[in-house]
């Protein structure tokens, strides 16, 4: 009997740094080819699939220390794009139709997000990737992968990180941290406990959408997520 997913639609987050893994530039192809064969993995059992993805790997607005920080951020909404396009184009090699949609009018390099068109494509089984966040400074692609999975109706946001979910402290500082299997969000705001965004923490919450934080130290990892596999930390209620 053929397995079903857990989830129906999703909403992934990528990293900027995740892209960069183990390369030796900005984007490490391999890896993101790699990570287009687990995608068609889940788009062969059904999974629809919208992706948001940061710009660590080139800018991030609060390195501007000296800048005007809208501007600031506008150069890192750009630094989205640019990761956005990458990801389209090793998609489209791998044999996925794909699609970039920008909260900010970049019509000839991507389309303009419209929510009723990006679930168009989802039910076409085009891959959706948004970029430039929200297209508003001050919000990160945290927050904007939140409110585009609430957009777009998505079942859960899966948070794929550098780390293989979230801790009782930062574990790279201190080696008593515990990993833990679930958190609610009230615990990640209260606690301040390294997971998310409090904006988009927040949001999450209000909506009652899930979150799962798992590492992407192996790309199979998306597909174990959709399929149910015990990994990372599911945040809920």
């Amino acid at each position: 009997m053929e397995q079903k997913p857990a989830y129906k639609r999703i909403l992934l987050k990528l990293s900027g740094e995740a892209l960069a893994a183990g390369g030796d530039g900005l984007i490490n192809t391999e890896f993101v080819l790699e990570i287009a064969e687990v995608l068609k993995k889940c788009l062969s059992v059904g999974v629809e699939i919208g992706v948001i993805v940061g710009a660590g790997n080139i800018w991030r607005g609060r390195q501007g220390k000296k800048m005007d920080a809208v501007r600031a951020d506008h150069m890192g909404m750009l630094a989205t794009t640019i990761n956005a396009l990458a990801l389209q184009d090793t998609f489209i090699q791998a044999g996925i139709d794909a699609r970039v949609m920008t909260a900010v009018d970049m019509n000839k390099f991507a389309e303009p997000f419209v929510r009723d068109r990006a679930i168009e494509h989802l039910e076409n089984r085009r891959v959706v990737i948004f970029g430039c966040g929200l297209g508003t400074p001050f919000m990160s692609t945290d927050t904007a992968a939140a409110v585009r999975a609430a957009e777009i109706g998505a079942d859960v946001v899966l948070m794929a990180k550098n780390i293989d979910g979230i801790y009782t402290a930062d574990p790279r500082k201190d080696p008593t941290a515990k990993k833990l299997d679930t958190v609610s969000y009230r615990e990640i705001l209260s606690k301040g406990l390294a997971a998310l965004d409090f904006t988009a923490t927040a949001f999450c919450m209000e909506k009652q959408i899930p979150v799962l934080a798992f590492g992407l130290d192996c790309a199979e990892n998306i597909y174990k997520a959709v399929m149910g596999e015990k990994l990372g930390t599911l945040i809920t209620e």
